[in-house]
């Protein structure tokens, strides 16, 4: 989502080697129990990862051919990202990030948040709706008492009963990049939406929920992509009760979760400080939570597990390397040192600037598997093209034994992110 000058604080994809940080982790999870060591380890079945479709826009760059959803031209819809999902009232709905009427971006400086949905059981078939005024243009979410200019964002929304609750990331003060973050309830499926409380600005400003009955559980990030992240939840009938939120503080000697009053209690489920946007998947056939988020070095996307949302997690292992896995030339653009325009990815008026993965959220409606893995599907942005990809990966269940390891890091050089993300950044 960049500004006026066609540079995006949130995100900068100015040179192959950098790229953000996105969290993946949806789906209904299963009762809490105690944590057990698993006999065997999630892993990425190689060369698995694939792109499926690109969701949003109205021709998809890599085949030339039309987008199902047709999104410009139904709802003016020309280009956006993020689009993390929760079910509704027996759809699918998608939150989308700053959103432009014009695919060079030129109304860029004035982007505002998108909401869809869709009927669809086919990840390869999803066909989107918006939410739109009479002349069928797509309107823009709206929460009373807090700004929603560019780069302030929902991050995730949650079905509780017949409410729709969405969390966004907003300004608090000179903080301009997802400052603090404010839970928004909705009674008529996010047509308008009000404002119930400021969730935090600290541990928990970019967050995803997951209802497991009776709980709703939160995972949050504090500094946006500078931060690790953290566990709370709450209730599924107290949500909008911000008293009632308990924060996961460890693991007693019994390995049980304990739970405190206090957000500075707040422990992170491991350490990487470059969490952003995230979501939390639970895949039923393999037992296993998945997290997802895309990472710096090792570049890529990064995929971690756990038995039990509060962990103990696994090391991280790549399931999206933008080279490796063809997303560079295909639908990944590269810019080069003079802004190339030979692979024909570019938005308008954008050849100089970089393509870059971000925002994988797993799509649970989608999840397959059986007892040896499982298939998941979920969106993820391209920052240029600046739209809205539909992927697919698979894993598999490894006995954890010694000797049976593969290296699947992809572990790599990288040149140093930038100190202020705000400024442009020479790719030299």
């Amino acid at each position: 989502m960049p500004n006026a000058s066609g540079f995006r604080p949130r995100l900068r994809f100015v040179h192959p080697g950098r790229a953000a940080y996105v969290l993946a982790l949806v789906a209904v999870a299963p009762p809490a129990s105690r944590a057990v060591e698993p006999a065997a380890r999630l892993a990425l079945v190689p060369g698995s990862t694939v792109k499926v479709c690109q969701l949003t826009g109205d021709v998809d760059r890599q085949t030339g051919k039309p987008t199902l959803s047709q999104t410009n031209a139904r709802a003016g819809v020309a280009a956006t990202d993020l689009g993390s999902s929760f079910e509704h009232k027996g759809k699918l709905y998608f939150l989308f990030g700053d959103t432009w009427r014009h695919a060079d971006g030129r109304d860029a400086h004035v982007a505002r948040d998108a909401l869809a949905w869709t009927d669809s059981r086919d990840p390869a078939q999803i066909r989107l709706d918006f939410l739109c005024d009479s002349k069928g243009q797509w309107l823009p979410l709206h929460v009373p008492g807090i700004t929603l200019g560019p780069f302030e964002v929902p991050t995730y929304g949650v079905s509780i009963g017949d409410r729709m609750f969405a969390a966004f990331a907003t300004r608090r003060g000179a903080e301009t990049i997802f400052g603090r973050s404010v839970l928004a309830v909705s009674d008529d499926d996010g047509k308008t939406f009000q404002q119930a409380y400021e969730l935090s600005a600290d541990k928990f400003r970019v967050v995803s929920f997951w209802k497991s009955d009776p709980w709703l559980y939160i995972t949050g990030a504090g500094r946006y992509r500078q931060s690790s992240v953290a566990l709370a939840r709450a209730k599924l009938d107290e949500v909008l009760d911000r008293g009632a939120i308990r924060y996961f503080r460890g693991l007693d000697a019994a390995g049980q979760p304990q739970w405190s009053e206090n957000e500075n209690d707040a422990v992170m489920l491991f350490h990487h400080d470059v969490v952003g946007e995230h979501s939390l998947a639970y895949c039923p056939s393999v037992k296993r939570y998945v997290m997802l988020y895309n990472s710096i070095r090792p570049r890529g996307i990064a995929m971690r597990w756990a038995v039990e949302p509060w962990g103990p997690w696994s090391d991280l292992e790549i399931v999206f390397d933008p080279y490796g896995d063809r997303g560079y030339g295909r639908f990944m653009h590269v810019a080069g040192w003079f802004g190339s325009t030979a692979d024909g990815l570019q938005d308008p008026g954008r050849a100089g600037t970089w393509g870059g993965e971000y925002g994988p959220y797993i799509m649970a409606r989608y999840t397959t598997g059986d007892a040896a893995g499982c298939r998941l599907y979920y969106t993820m942005s391209t920052w240029n093209p600046y739209q809205v990809v539909v992927m697919r990966t698979d894993l598999k269940l490894v006995p954890d034994s010694p000797g049976n390891e593969e290296d699947n890091s992809r572990e790599g050089e990288a040149p140093a992110e930038p100190k202020d993300k705000t400024e442009p950044v020479s790719p030299n």
